[in-house]
């Protein structure tokens, strides 16, 4: 099953900070390109020099993941399961 998102979805889900976190030890990083009225109009990956994310975004990025592991809990249980 393939059921296409949002980079916008991805960013809000906190999934984006996540997946950044584990690309930065690496020195890669996923970047979005957003224009003036918040939407998304480019992502590519990149090589970067810095590694990690401030306290804030830090813990922004864990209240979104938070919130997206509870808010689809049962359907991601059904999925692992086959």
């Amino acid at each position: 099953m393939v059921n296409r998102k949002t980079w916008r979805e991805f960013r809000e889900s906190g999934l984006l900070w996540w997946i950044n976190m584990i690309l930065h030890t690496f020195g890669w990083a996923i970047v979005i390109e957003v224009d003036v009225d918040g939407e998304i109009t480019e992502a590519y990956p990149a090589r970067v020099k810095f590694r990690g994310f401030s306290e804030q975004n830090n813990s922004d990025g864990y209240t979104a993941v938070s919130k997206y592991m509870k808010d689809n809990a049962d359907i991601l249980e059904v999925e692992s399961n086959g």
